[in-house]
């Protein structure tokens, strides 16, 4: 239920229809000028409507934002120019890092989940497969003030009525003492906590497991965990059956991707259908429906009822299916191979954040103006990537981040020249310093490589930056500042 690196919704891509989960980044519109006088005649209005009667004036007055954040409205309206394959998607949620992850934080919390599993009937590494898409084991919450980013959409563009009432519950959730005022900060549009619940959502599912008096989503992890399971128990979680499997389809087997259209183990048996590595299939499902999330050529599954409430947690069956994958590995304990037993369709698979952190790394040492380097291919590094491309005659220039575009950029193949070019080494540290010192003009091997900025003009040169990691990045300055 978060916005995920990169970034993701959860609940609200069913309730407003948006998913960001399932595209990449792109620029953004214009932030729109927002009336501050037609805000505050709105929240005025709003105090004063049925919505906000649970909500009382001192906690409405006390943390009634002193301007609307155009930032949100632009969100609200962002439409992606990328849009990810299934391939891109997975590699990057669920890799060797995040299944490492979840290893540890199983063990560290191996009483806690063995107690919710109890109580809820939800597995275990079910829950933690959620933790680990939603915010990365606790690690990305958000940093947008809610009360400020749902008044704001309470009172401009569309959908407003439901962010008004998201609004309101967001007021009662600070109101009853469940969470500090401070601690009320999410993505853009109201999705908050360890697990990322909508207000809404928290009013009606959130639990206090640790026996503090609060249900804290933000600060106690069993709380978030056991709200977590609490959610799927609710929307129809099955005890004891698997989410599904992968399977093998026979030779000249032939069906659409449809996961509602559920039949009987035995059907699918009789249909031909194995284990991916060809074991019968086992009768632990009342009922499968089968995925297929990139056609007949790719990974196929057989998904059940489990598999529906991760969906129902965000209405993506692309996110489904990296909890469902996360999960499984995590229950294996082995992050040596996160790929499924069937290739994906593709001669260029997806990157893992680490290989995204490479890319972004040498980006910034040829001299790509993209900002920091988190692992998150977004909007500065893909159109950075597409100006590497188009320079170097790359086609199609697309600004997609595979693994043929990390073999070229960091060096580690070389790729094929009729579909990336010559191969191009990252620049080593005393190559940074020449690119430092010297103004506009670039080295030749990188004189048709322009930044993000545009900033090979007569009057830009560059700084060397290093963060406190260790990681280097060039910070583009104006010649005299």
């Amino acid at each position: 239920m978060r916005l995920t690196p990169f970034s993701t919704l959860s609940l609200l891509s069913v309730a407003v229809g948006i998913s960001l989960v399932t595209t990449a980044q792109a620029a953004q519109p214009p932030a729109p000028d927002l009336s501050n006088s037609e805000f505050q005649q709105c929240l005025d209005n709003l105090k004063n409507s049925s919505k906000f009667s649970g909500v009382d004036g001192y906690t409405f007055n006390n943390y009634r934002p002193s301007q609307p954040d155009p930032s949100v409205i632009q969100s609200l309206n962002y439409q992606p120019e990328f849009q990810k394959d299934v391939w891109d998607y997975l590699s990057a949620l669920v890799d060797k890092e995040r299944v490492e992850d979840g290893i540890r934080a199983k063990r560290q919390w191996g009483s806690t989940l063995r107690q919710i599993e109890s109580r809820y009937g939800v597995k275990a590494e079910h829950v933690l497969g959620v933790w680990g898409v939603e915010s990365n084991f606790g690690q990305t919450l958000g940093k947008k003030p809610l009360f400020e980013s749902l008044a704001t959409l309470s009172c401009f563009d569309r959908r407003q009525s439901y962010f008004q009432g998201e609004y309101a519950n967001a007021l009662k959730i600070v109101q009853n003492g469940d969470i500090a005022p401070n601690d009320m900060t999410g993505s853009w549009a109201g999705a908050f906590g360890q697990t990322q619940f909508m207000p809404s959502t928290f009013l009606e599912l959130a639990v206090d497991f640790d026996g503090d008096g609060r249900r804290d989503l933000v600060n106690s992890v069993p709380d978030a965990l056991a709200s977590t399971a609490n959610f799927l128990d609710n929307r129809g979680y099955r005890t004891g059956e698997p989410w599904g499997y992968e399977v093998k389809l026979p030779d000249g087997f032939w069906a659409a991707s449809n996961r509602k259209d559920k039949k009987s183990i035995s059907h699918w048996r009789d249909q031909g259908l194995t284990l991916a590595n060809g074991s019968p299939l086992p009768y632990d499902l009342s009922s499968a429906g089968l995925l297929l999330p990139a056609g007949m050529e790719g990974p196929a599954f057989l998904v059940g009822k489990n598999f529906d409430t991760f969906y129902s947690y965000n209405a993506s069956e692309n996110y489904a299916l990296a909890i469902a994958h996360l999960s499984d590995l995590i229950t294996r304990e082995d992050s040596s191979k996160t790929d499924f037993i069937t290739a994906w369709p593709t001669d260029d698979p997806g990157i893992s954040r680490q290989q995204a952190k490479d890319i972004q790394q040498a980006l910034l040492n040829a001299g790509y103006d993209i900002g920091g380097v988190d692992g998150i291919i977004g909007d500065n590094t893909r159109t950075a990537i597409q100006q590497y491309q188009t320079s170097r005659g790359i086609f199609p220039a697309d600004g997609r981040a595979g693994q043929k575009f990390y073999r070229a950029i960091v060096g580690n193949a070389t790729p094929s020249q009729t579909q990336y070019g010559q191969p191009l080494n990252p620049a080593p540290a005393d190559r940074m310093g020449q690119l430092i010192q010297q103004q506009t003009t670039a080295p030749s091997s990188y004189s048709s490589q322009p930044s993000v900025s545009s900033s090979t003009s007569s009057n830009t040169r560059y700084r060397r930056v290093t963060d406190a990691d260790g990681t280097i990045k060039l910070v583009r300055i104006d010649q005299g500042s």
